[in-house]
C-alpha cells in the first residue's frame, strides 16, 4: 500500500486483543476490514505475542504493523514473523546499538519503520512545559531517531508526534514538516472516550489535514476499535480527502420545524450506517435551507406541516404525508443506489 506522495490518506487503527490469541486478534482484523480499516498495528508485548505475530500475518487481509516498546528484541521477532511495518518509540528505545539491530534487519527486509514520539514518553531529559516546548521536545527526540536511521542508509521512515492535547500536536507536526521529507502518520493520543475523543481527533486531525500535513490517520478511542475507522473517514470526507460511504446532511431543529425531525435523521442514519457506497443524503426540517441543500444531495427531504417533499439533485419527485416520509425517503435512495449499481455493470 502505498503512503505519501499524492497517495490518498490511509486510514488504521489499532487491535485491542490480547496479541498472543491470534484467533481474537485475527476476528478483530476482520471486523476492522470490513469498516474499512486499511492498516493494522498490533501490540507486542512480549515474546509469547511476537511468536503469535507470524500466524497474524499470514491470515490477516489487512497489512499489519508491529507496535514495539522498550525491549528491540521484540522488533526483531516481529521482522521475523513477516509483518508489513514497525512503530518504534525513541522514548524507550534508547540504545543506538539496538536500534541499529533492528533497522537493518528491517532494511534488509523493506519494512518500513514509524519513529513514533508520544508527549507521555519522551527520553529521560527531554524538557516538557507548554504546547510549544513539549513540542520542541517531541521534534528534537524525533529528529535524533530519524538521524541515526538515515546514519545506517535507512529511509523507508514514517512519522508520528502525538500529544493528547490538539496544541501541543498540531505545533509539534507543523515545526518539523520543514524537516523531514517523509510521510507523517496522524493522531491525538488518548484522545478520550467516542464522543469527547471523536471531538478532540477531529479538531487535532482536521486541523494538520486541512494544512495539508498527513499521509495517514488513526483516531484513538476509548472503545471499539471499528469506532475509529467510521470517525477517521467522516473527518477525511469532511475536507474531501477521502470519499467512503454515505454523506447525511440533516438541520439542527428550530421552532419552524413541524415535522419529527430527529426522529427522522437518526431512523436514515442507521439506515446509512449499512451502506458502503458514497451518496449524499439530506434531511431538512423546513423550507429556509431545505430545498437548497436537498438540491446539492443526491436525494433529499424537505419537512413542511406535516408534509415532506422527496427531491432528487433538487428536483421535487414526490410529496407525502409525514408518515409516508421515512419509507419514501429510503425508497429513493435505494433507488438511486440500484440505478449506479445498474450503470456500473
Amino acid at each position: 500500500m502505498a503512503v505519501g506522495g499524492d497517495a490518498p490518506v490511509v486510514v488504521q487503527s489499532m487491535t485491542n486483543t490480547d496479541t498472543r490469541d491470534a484467533r481474537a486478534t485475527l476476528r478483530q482484523v476482520a471486523e476492522l476490514a470490513a469498516a474499512g480499516c486499511e492498516v493494522v498495528r498490533c501490540a507486542v508485548p512480549d515474546g509469547e505475542a511476537a511468536a503469535t505475530l507470524g500466524e497474524i500475518v499470514r491470515h490477516s487481509p489487512l497489512p499489519v504493523v508491529a507496535d514495539i516498546h522498550f525491549d528491540h528484541r521484540l522488533a526483531l521477532a516481529a521482522l521475523q514473523a513477516g509483518v508489513h511495518g514497525l512503530r518504534l518509540n525513541p522514548g524507550n528505545i534508547r540504545k543506538p546499538e539496538h536500534v541499529r539491530a533492528v533497522v537493518l534487519a528491517a532494511r534488509e527486509r523493506g519494512v518500513p519503520i514509524r519513529i513514533g514520539v508520544n508527549a507521555g514518553s519522551l527520553p529521560p531529559g527531554a524538557e516538557r512545559g507548554g504546547p510549544e516546548e513539549t513540542a520542541a521536545a517531541m521534534v528534537a527526540a524525533c529528529l535524533e531517531q530519524v538521524r541515526l536511521l538515515e546514519s545506517l542508509d535507512f529511509d523507508l521512515i514514517k512519522i508520528s508526534l502525538k500529544a493528547s492535547d490538539v496544541p501541543t500536536t498540531v505545533a509539534a507536526y507543523r515545526l518539523m514538516a520543514d524537516q523531514v521529507p517523509y510521510p507523517f502518520h496522524l493522531g491525538i493520543t488518548e484522545a478520550g472516550t467516542p464522543r469527547t475523543g471523536a471531538i478532540r481527533s477531529a479538531v487535532g486531525l482536521g486541523t494538520l489535514l486541512y494544512l495539508g500535513l498527513g499521509d495517514t490517520v488513526r483516531v484513538s478511542l476509548t472503545g471499539d476499535p471499528c469506532e475509529e475507522i467510521a470517525v477517521a473517514y467522516e473527518i477525511l470526507k469532511s475536507l474531501g480527502l477521502r470519499e467512503r460511504g454515505p454523506v447525511l446532511i440533516s438541520c439542527p431543529t428550530c421552532g419552524r420545524t413541524e415535522i419529527d425531525l430527529v426522529g427522522l435523521a437518526n431512523a436514515v442514519e442507521a439506515y446509512l450506517a449499512k451502506v458502503p457506497e458514497p451518496i449524499k443524503v439530506a434531511v431538512m426540517g423546513c423550507v429556509v435551507n431545505g430545498p437548497g441543500e436537498a438540491r446539492e444531495a443526491d436525494v433529499g427531504v424537505a419537512g413542511g406541516k406535516g408534509k415532506g417533499a422527496i427531491f432528487r439533485r433538487g428536483v421535487i419527485v414526490r410529496t407525502v404525508n409525514e408518515e409516508e416520509i421515512l419509507p419514501a425517503l429510503l425508497a429513493e435512495i435505494e433507488a438511486v443506489l440500484g440505478e449506479r449499481a445498474q450503470g456500473n455493470r
